[in-house]
């Protein structure tokens, strides 16, 4: 069954807060020890305080949230029974706190709040997907919780949030939100709500995210990719993601590269793949190469049209001075080899890969990790 969720209300400025908070008395905050430390938590508990609304600030989150973390926040939430509950900075406080609010309810522990997600980076998509990724340090794994009932009620999306943000970050993220609109719309489980998502994302990526990068106080980019963030994720909390992610979760886990920058590198050699650029092109070319229609880079067939996007998206990270290879990512090659099978193993099992457009059996996946090891991209210099 194919179907589109469009369940969170997104406010396009702080306006929306104050339709939040009404009537509310008691409110909990979600955020990492940052946000609290620098003040930006400020952008919350000021309306609070002026409302005289009580609200107590969790903000033990640190990237990639466990659950241990989880679970103490669950048990403050409890003590403290708010009817609201704010979510403030990237993916991991907005992920966290999904996982709380729904964990909580699923369990009879408490009533599910209204649950608000207040992006703080332009890259996850998580205040409108029904995505959480939850770590578990001990095996070195993420685990992608996927549930409607995580979904935001409220997303809002202020790029004032953002315009600070430093240009690694901004990189990272900003690949993210490409990788995520990519996967979408190649997806197995892609439809025409989706893919309008997901091309006016990357038309939006496309226009703005260098402008942002090289000139971080440029205030309507920053909003844009605010806007391509929250439009990828859209499209794939509806399509799901693919072979990128499942491969990224993993790597991420064992050599903790953050994220986004994860999905940047493997992103090229994953597109090869799903393209067919090394054993015959697939229907999945074609599929780029609408991508490559859409941005100008289309050629005179679909084999040169989907290698024109994949020199385009390397040419991409390249700008964004992401590194290249998992090598040029300061993975030693002792280390990338203990553990490429476990690597192999888990992306072979995540969530994400199930959606990929490309069945893939784990000597595929192990092929793919190797390429990007090493930077070589074969299909790129035979059109």
């Amino acid at each position: 069954m194919q179907d589109f969720n469009l369940k969170t209300h997104i406010y396009m400025d702080k306006d929306g807060l104050a339709e939040v908070l009404a009537g509310k008395d008691r409110v909990f905050i979600v955020t990492d020890r940052f946000m609290e430390e620098s003040g930006m938590v400020g952008y919350l508990t000021e309306p609070l305080k002026q409302r005289n609304i009580a609200y107590q600030i969790f903000s033990e989150v640190k990237p990639d949230p466990d659950l241990a973390t989880i679970t103490k926040g669950i048990s403050a939430m409890q003590e403290f029974k708010p009817q609201a509950l704010l979510a403030l900075g990237g993916g991991s406080p907005i992920d966290a706190a999904k996982a709380m609010n729904w964990l909580a309810a699923k369990e009879g522990w408490m009533e599910k709040c209204t649950f608000v997600a207040i992006p703080t980076t332009s890259g996850t998509g998580s205040e409108v997907s029904k995505f959480s990724v939850v770590s578990d340090p001990d095996h070195a794994a993420k685990y992608p919780l996927v549930s409607a009932e995580l979904l935001p009620d409220v997303a809002i999306l202020d790029a004032e949030l953002v315009k600070s943000l430093p240009p690694h970050i901004t990189a990272d993220t900003g690949i993210d939100v490409l990788t995520h609109a990519i996967e979408a719309f190649v997806s197995v489980n892609a439809n025409d709500f989706t893919d309008a998502a997901a091309e006016k994302a990357i038309k939006l990526v496309r226009s703005n995210l260098l402008k942002v990068y090289q000139n971080p106080g440029d205030i309507g980019a920053r909003q844009s990719m605010h806007h391509a963030s929250c439009l990828a994720g859209m499209a794939f909390s509806n399509a799901g993601l693919g072979l990128n992610h499942g491969m990224a979760h993993t790597l991420g886990a064992h050599f903790h590269i953050p994220h986004g920058r994860a999905n940047g590198i493997l992103l090229p050699y994953v597109m090869e793949f799903n393209a067919g650029c090394h054993d015959g092109l697939t229907a999945t070319a074609a599929r780029y190469a609408r991508i490559a229609r859409l941005l100008g880079l289309d050629g005179p067939s679909v084999r040169q049209s989907a290698l024109r996007l994949l020199r385009s998206v390397k040419q991409y990270v390249k700008q964004l001075q992401i590194p290249e290879s998992i090598a040029a990512a300061g993975v030693t090659r002792v280390d990338f080899d203990k553990a490429l099978d476990a690597m192999t193993k888990a992306a072979f099992e995540d969530t994400c890969t199930r959606t990929n457009p490309r069945p893939c059996k784990k000597e595929d996946i192990r092929a793919v990790f190797l390429r990007a090891y090493s930077g070589k991209m074969e299909g790129i210099t035979h059109v």
